[in-house]
């Protein structure tokens, strides 16, 4: 089952994230890696990511795990592309949008499409990557501390003998 494509305003997404920097010069590359693992873990997931211009000769091999990379080109910006794309969607209740631009915002409720903030889906994403605490092997298993009898039967059972002590 494929579930609702994500239209997200690229470099919008970047200033709301705390792991990736807009100064880094491969800002971009890093949070496709987090889109990639984010649409990965979203079976079905599509998500179309429109960046301004970037780098001249910006690395074509962002693509692909669920992930489609577009850079705005001149004299055209991110926001200019997001509208034409969000102009052109067929079936709005299909598309969700991602951006805290006012204009891109007001343009995706007017088409009734549904909009989250870059802030939110950062949350989201930084939530999604962050390390999850491990339960103990004794939380998992619900496990109590042997008693000594149950350690004395183990050793006999080993065949490990305490050492006598010497009086």
């Amino acid at each position: 089952m494929l579930t609702m494509p994500i239209l997200i305003d690229g470099h919008n997404l970047i200033g709301q994230l705390r792991e990736v920097s807009l100064a880094d010069p491969d800002d971009e590359a890093q949070l496709v890696m987090l889109l990639r693992r984010y649409a990965t873990r979203k079976r079905g997931r599509r998500v179309v990511v429109i960046f301004d211009g970037g780098v001249y000769g910006h690395p074509g091999n962002l693509n692909g795990y669920g992930v489609e990379c577009h850079f705005a080109k001149s004299p055209k910006d991110a926001d200019s592309e997001l509208i034409r794309r969000i102009r052109a969607v067929k079936r709005r209740d299909e598309w969700q949008v991602v951006s805290s631009d006012h204009a891109v915002m007001g343009e995706a409720r007017a088409k009734g499409l549904t909009v989250i903030s870059a802030q939110q889906f950062a949350r989201r994403l930084e939530a999604m990557n962050a390390p999850q605490p491990n339960a103990s092997i004794r939380e998992k298993r619900n496990d109590r501390p042997l008693s000594p009898a149950e350690i004395a039967e183990w050793m006999r059972l080993f065949g490990v003998q305490e050492e006598e002590e010497e009086e």
